[in-house]
């Protein structure tokens, strides 16, 4: 006669207790959920404001490498192109793109100080916007969070065609180099 093993030894979950597990993961879920929209928003201004910055080094170093003058144009939201001030043969019309929908949102704006195009002679100075309007700016920030919620950056260009992303808070001490 053929014989059972015994359930004694068999060891699982009672209905009871998935269930109460199963309560507790949502209650944890539907707590989090508001942190974690704010923390991909916040997310996404930084990966818009690295890809800006990641763009002018490209434009400056484009320019100083072709030795002539290359610029960088905004385009809607964290969009942008480089190429070249003169097309020729040797040197195109873009040379690098970025779309606003790599690593970032509609929601996502960048608002430039002056003017939405940046140009580095050949030895990596920034020429436009004009010298004399001193650093320049870029601010990126979204429309999906609040002003409290939001955690804004701003990328500047110096005269020099120093690059650098920053935090604007006032929360942010003087003394770290987060600060604008």
């Amino acid at each position: 006669m053929l014989k059972m093993p015994s359930m004694a030894g068999a060891r699982g979950f009672t209905l009871i207790e998935l269930m109460i597990g199963i309560s507790i993961m949502s209650l944890v879920m539907a707590l989090a959920m508001p942190s974690y929209r704010t923390w991909i928003q916040n997310t996404r201004i930084r990966n818009s404001a690295e890809a800006i910055l990641n763009g002018l080094q490209v434009a400056r170093m484009e320019a100083v490498r072709r030795n002539i003058p290359v610029q960088l144009v905004l385009g809607t939201g964290s969009a942008w192109t480089v190429g070249c001030v003169t097309v020729t043969a040797t040197c195109p019309a873009t040379i690098q793109s970025h779309s606003s929908g790599e690593g970032s949102s509609a929601a996502v704006t960048v608002t430039p100080s002056a003017g939405g195009t940046f140009v580095f002679d050949p030895f990596g100075r920034r020429t436009t916007p004009a010298v004399g309007a001193g650093t320049a700016r870029l601010d990126v920030a979204t429309t999906a969070l609040t002003a409290t919620e939001s955690r804004p950056l701003r990328v500047t260009v110096d005269v020099g065609g120093n690059t650098r992303m920053c935090d604007p808070s006032t929360g942010v001490a003087t003394t770290d180099p987060r600060h604008c």
